[in-house]
């Protein structure tokens, strides 16, 4: 069983869905940063000097000024600005992922539309074997051939 288990990770498309998922993870990580400390600050300075990640409703009875306090004293809360946060990130990740698919897909189509070479060998029509194009005489059965046009 060790071994079927082995032989199956060790299949290309399981390395390559592990790398994807691994480099996913880290582009997550490079886009969070993007949007919580790059992005947002501006956004928020233009708007007021607001901090996206600090806006939350509070639910409970408790007097609190900020999230982290709410959270320290254990307060309800609805975080909306980390879920505006949340969507910025979402958003930015998935028009790089729609880029990337994008480029993938017009090297797909200019491939396709590449010529295809021009045939170097034909079928023999006696003993349908792989002759060159060129050949006057099947080297398999002996049989002659027609000149190539």
């Amino acid at each position: 069983m060790l071994k079927e288990f082995k032989e199956f990770a060790m299949r290309g498309n399981v390395l390559d869905m592990g790398v994807g998922i691994i480099l996913g993870a880290a582009f997550g990580r490079i886009v969070n940063s993007f949007v919580n400390d790059i992005l947002m600050p501006p956004i928020g300075l233009i708007i007021g000097r607001v901090d996206f990640s600090s806006l939350f409703i509070n639910l409970s009875g408790k007097s609190v000024t900020s999230l982290a306090e709410a959270k320290a004293a254990g307060a309800a809360t609805i975080n909306y600005g980390l879920f505006i946060n949340n969507v910025i990130d979402f958003t930015i990740v998935a028009f790089a992922i729609f880029l990337l698919i994008r480029q993938i897909n017009a090297i797909k189509r200019r491939s396709e539309k590449e010529p295809a070479a021009p045939p170097s060998t034909k079928d023999c029509p006696y003993c349908l074997l792989t002759v060159p194009l060129r050949a006057s005489r099947c080297p398999h059965c002996t049989s002659e051939l027609k000149a190539a046009t």
